[in-house]
């Protein structure tokens, strides 16, 4: 199948200016990469041999990182110990700001923009990639400046700052989620692993931890929602299908310590007695909706809100029927509504994050996709170096609705574009008949889902008497790539 005919990366572009964003980079941005491109390795050397007591050297390590197969910004690496109590676990997060100083060109862009836009089809990085996947990215075999955030996870899953510092630190193994997870599960070794028996332990004690971190959120309330996401199979620029991803051991080993880290980074602004960007999911005013959803399915939850409570029905849901869940968690997903960034000044009482069940979260780790966490690590170096943090309140409050803006924006671009990389992979197969599942029933129409390809597309024959849930034999009628329609008759 061919998208010849439809070019989707121009259509991205075009989607990302009309959600306000400005996806080209200025020429002064260009500018600046290019002298950076001169500068930062050597800067880099000096820092890691000049034994500056506030630049620890931290290359002898054994760093991995663990990314999407195609991820080539690398935000942070992670090694582990056992320790008398525990095992001491380490997150290099790239030192973005050392490229990237406040009131730069690139900075100004990324303050506008705030967050990289994934469309499947084409990347629309917040940094150029030269910062991103080269300079700031934390890459196999090279050095590079990190924020270092230091924990210790004890056997019961309580997390303890050990410091945050900077470092010079080197990834020594640059691994997939794929490869690790399938390994962890019980698969055979990526050939990385299976070349290092110390890489091999390294990643038994991480994912050691990060099952132990799980464990402990989970006891907290923490929701885990196995949500399905898709990816464009893309070859020579053009689309070839979609593929369905899924978590696994390896992404929850990264996702576990990614939110004790930035747990960490919360309550370590939070002591020092500076304001900060949370990140937030409040708890949801539709909750009485989601108690009516879980009496569908013969649940009975609480009349207050209860993530623990929450948690447990999706999981009980997902082991009894695994053909709704998705659709279920979806909803779920809807009905509590989408985080935001906001200004958390000191001594204020915590939003907390419900999802996640935290009193204390941040963003911290992923500073060469998302502006928040640039500003966060700006303002952890200001309590490191002992100086005047670099933001007012009035600023932060400020960048914290640009991103939560932004984010939006960007949910909507990748929205459309999924769709019209559906309805490219759909258009050969017209006529056709799919297995679907009613995914929703709206005063703008009645929706399906199917599987093969995974797709959700219009009703437009045939939704009398159909209700969410309910398993069809559909026919494709039509799709048109250029308005991301697809159409389907019972």
């Amino acid at each position: 199948m061919s998208d010849r005919h439809f070019d989707l990366g121009a259509m991205a572009h075009q989607e990302m200016l009309a959600e306000g964003f400005h996806p080209d980079f200025p020429p002064a941005v260009v500018q600046q990469v290019k002298t950076l491109q001169t500068q930062s390795a050597a800067a880099v050397g000096a820092a890691g041999s000049t034994g500056n007591g506030q630049i620890r050297d931290l290359r002898s390590l054994l760093w991995s990182s663990i990314d999407n197969d195609t991820s080539r910004d690398l935000d942070q690496a992670e090694v582990a110990e056992s320790v008398n109590g525990g095992i001491r676990v380490m997150i290099a997060v790239a030192d973005v700001d050392a490229d990237v100083p406040m009131g730069s060109p690139a900075d100004q862009h990324a303050a506008s923009e705030t967050t990289s836009v994934y469309t499947g089809v084409r990347t629309f990085p917040m940094l150029p990639e030269a910062l991103s996947t080269d300079l700031t990215s934390l890459n196999e075999g090279v050095d590079r400046l990190a924020i270092v955030i230091d924990m210790l996870v004890a056997t019961d899953g309580t997390v303890t700052s050990q410091g945050i510092y900077r470092a010079v630190v080197r990834n020594q193994a640059q691994l997939a989620y794929n490869g690790v997870g399938s390994w962890l599960e019980g698969g055979a070794p990526p050939p990385k692993v299976a070349a290092s028996a110390d890489l091999a332990a390294q990643l038994k004690l991480q994912d050691q931890a990060a099952q132990i971190l799980l464990a402990a959120r989970h006891k907290l309330g923490a929701l885990t929602i196995d949500r399905e996401e898709t990816e464009a199979v893309v070859a020579d620029g053009q689309v070839q299908g979609i593929e369905t991803r899924q978590k696994n051991r390896a992404s929850d080993l990264i996702e576990n310590f990614m939110v004790a880290a930035n747990g960490v980074m919360a309550r370590t602004l939070s002591a020092a007695g500076v304001s900060s960007i949370r990140r937030v999911v409040r708890t949801p005013e539709r909750w009485p909706r989601i108690v009516e959803l879980a009496a569908r399915y013969g649940e009975t939850l609480p009349a207050e809100p209860d993530s623990g409570a929450l948690n447990a029905f999706l999981q009980e849901s997902k082991a009894a029927d695994g053909v709704h869940y998705a659709d279920l968690a979806l909803a779920v997903v809807k009905l509590m509504g989408p985080g935001e960034y906001v200004l958390s000044r000191a001594g204020d009482t915590s939003q907390g994050h419900f999802a996640l069940a935290a009193h204390d979260y941040t963003h911290s780790t992923a500073p060469n996709r998302r502006f928040a966490d640039t500003v966060t690590q700006r303002l952890i170096k200001s309590v490191i170096g002992k100086t005047q943090p670099p933001y007012s309140d009035s600023q932060l409050d400020s960048v914290a609705r640009n991103c939560t803006l932004k984010e939006d924006a960007a949910r909507k671009v990748e929205r459309v574009m999924n769709k019209r990389i559906a309805a490219v992979v759909l258009l050969p197969r017209i006529g056709e008949t799919f297995a679907a599942v009613v995914t929703g029933v709206t005063p703008k129409g009645t929706f399906v889902r199917v599987l093969s390809p995974h797709a959700e597309g219009l009703l437009i024959h045939g939704q009398q008497g159909v209700d969410v849930g309910d398993q069809l034999q559909v026919k494709l009628v039509s799709a048109d790539p250029r308005r991301g329609y697809i159409d389907f008759a019972r």
